[in-house]
């Protein structure tokens, strides 16, 4: 039984960072937080790094804290939620740094109707150079328009 607890957590942590990105995305990124996520939004950056790259440390502390309290003194349930964030990090960075940024060659030539809508969404947000005025804070769910276009 703690096992389907587990995965459950697990899954569940994962789905629930979707809104967490959403609004830290939108409020803390467009918001107090523009002058790290600023550079990520000027076209043709020309270094390999961003400040905005400071993001994946501050978001990778909670999991991390997760995974160290969720071990001691046993396995518990802190462990799965931090394994659920450390998951949707791993795809944040498959998704928005490889697929959308093409940071690293992979995955360039893509065919796939939702990767090309995700890719669309992220787009339309990164027309908007300045903090206000964005839309399409999410990373997974975008709205259905963008699908519909990228087929």
């Amino acid at each position: 039984m703690n096992v389907l607890i587990y995965i459950g957590t697990t899954l569940l942590t994962f789905i629930i960072m979707e809104g967490v990105t959403w609004c830290t995305h939108k409020y803390i990124m467009h918001g107090f937080g523009w002058f790290l996520h600023a550079d990520h939004h000027q076209p043709g950056y020309p270094h390999v790094f961003e400040k905005n790259d400071a993001f994946f440390v501050i978001f990778a502390i909670p999991s991390i804290l997760l995974f160290y309290f969720g071990v001691s003194p046993e396995l518990n349930v802190l462990f799965f939620i931090g394994l659920g964030i450390f998951c949707y990090g791993v795809s944040y960075f498959l998704i928005h740094d490889v697929l959308i940024h093409k940071r690293f060659n992979w995955f360039k030539n893509t065919k796939n109707w939702y990767l090309k809508g995700l890719r669309k969404a992220h787009r339309i947000h990164h027309k908007h150079l300045d903090k206000p005025d964005g839309e399409c804070f999410g990373m997974l769910l975008v709205p259905f328009k963008y699908f519909k276009k990228s087929q």
